[in-house]
């Protein structure tokens, strides 16, 4: 007989929240509410009417956080559960956690949880960092003993010992996080629960956290939910992705066509390859885009640090002229970055064919941030053949603030090296 590897199996889960006043406005609607919830059953006067969407919030006054959520987990597994604010994230977190409850669906978790939802969950201000670990330790479910065996590991993780007899309403946030952090990591449970918190942490420590996750599930065989807005780390430390809009799951899957797909879904095309025939392809008459790849220089995810690399092929359909293509950059902000080009024939001499082109951006120039190519193809620089907006994109992340929540001003990123003298 084959043991199952599940350890979570959820079946059209969705979770209702009434605006405005709350109960039925009947006591006899009120106890059959109450009846249906002790058997199990879904509110009989919860109506479906509109997904959680901006545009939709003044015709209903339900708000479904999450609608007819159907997935599994296998054992081992680090999900990188990814999204727009609003799309349904954390309250999923919060439902697998069991603080708070779904309208409907069915959820099985074969395992103990310990979850990091929100700075500072279980902890008294008053009291001091010791006494809280053993606080926070009993709220997630660790018995004292337990709590007692991990402590002089939960210390030294955090990097707090010097005040760990200070009452930790004196803590920073980010002294907060790296506590909580310590105590969740520790507790000896088959799944851990992570939301965004670790963006308040400084770059180390969150390194430091991501390696920890790391161990914990292909060291120890933990199962990891994990929540961010950081692409670059979902790619690194996840096996695989969901990606939720609006309160729905809208693509499951290996975490880097995960990540893909949320990046193309807010038009954030990062990698173009053409598959159809070749008038199918973007362009016109002169000139059809076959593949723009962009890719980091370095081992993991693009950062002002490693540079980037880019690479375009193009099919070229006039012949005998001097054709040029021109890489124009621009921020976020509509910022334009840099207009920069090469001569792909000089003496009148273009063919009929494929072309490739390929660029290295080199470190140190790029800001943080996102960033967006338009492609201009033209004829003896003068006449235009062919030009998109916005073709492709890109991010770059900042591994000094480990975030892209506190950027250093300034659209490039140099690195100087200055030289400072002295003199008495």
């Amino acid at each position: 007989m084959t043991v199952s590897s599940k350890v979570i199996s959820i079946e059209g889960l969705s979770k209702a929240y009434q605006l405005g006043d709350f109960g039925s406005g009947t006591l006899s609607r009120d106890l059959a509410q109450y009846w249906a919830k002790m058997r199990g059953k879904p509110d009989p006067f919860s109506i479906i009417r509109e997904l959680n969407d901006c545009k939709f919030q003044d015709k209903s006054d339900i708000v479904w956080s999450l609608k007819d959520l159907s997935f599994e987990v296998e054992k081992g597994d680090i999900i990188g559960i990814i999204g727009r604010n609003g799309a349904g994230k954390s309250t999923l977190l919060k439902i697998l956690s069991r603080v708070t409850s779904p309208t409907a669906g069915k959820i099985k978790i074969k395992g103990r949880i310990s979850s990091l939802l929100e700075v500072g969950t279980g902890f008294h201000p008053e009291l001091t960092g010791k006494e809280n670990i053993y606080l926070n330790g009993a709220v997630l479910g660790m018995r004292r003993a337990e709590i007692k065996r991990n402590f002089d590991e939960i210390v030294d993780f955090s990097g707090v010992e010097r005040y760990i007899n200070t009452p930790v309403k004196r803590y920073s946030s980010g002294m907060y996080v790296r506590l909580a952090f310590a105590v969740a990591a520790h507790l000896e449970s088959e799944i851990l629960i992570i939301d965004e918190v670790l963006a308040v942490g400084d770059a180390e420590f969150q390194k430091k956290c991501l390696g920890k996750i790391g161990q914990v599930s292909k060291g120890e065989g933990r199962t990891v939910l994990f929540v961010s807005h950081n692409m670059a780390a979902v790619k690194t430390l996840c096996s695989k992705g969901l990606v939720l809009a609006n309160g729905q799951l809208i693509y499951k899957g290996a975490q880097l066509e995960a990540v893909s797909f949320y990046q193309q879904d807010n038009n954030i095309r990062s990698a173009f390859v053409h598959h159809g025939d070749l008038h199918s392809a973007p362009g016109n008459e002169n000139i059809r885009i076959l593949k723009f790849a962009i890719k980091s220089s370095g081992n993991y995810g693009i950062t002002i640090s490693t540079g980037l690399e880019f690479e375009m092929t193009f099919f070229n359909q006039k012949s005998n002229i001097n054709l040029d293509a021109t890489f124009e950059l621009k921020n976020s902000d509509e910022i334009q970055v840099f207009h920069n080009g090469v001569l792909i024939s000089t003496n009148g001499d273009s063919r009929t064919g494929l072309y490739t082109v390929r660029c290295h951006v080199p470190p140190y120039l790029l800001n943080a941030g996102n960033y967006k190519f338009k492609l201009i193809f033209g004829e003896n620089q003068r006449y235009l053949l062919f030009s998109a907006d916005d073709f492709i994109g890109f991010e770059v992340e900042n591994e000094i603030k480990g975030s892209n929540s506190a950027l250093v001003p300034g659209v490039i990123h140099p690195k100087f090296d200055f030289i400072i003298d002295y003199q008495s």
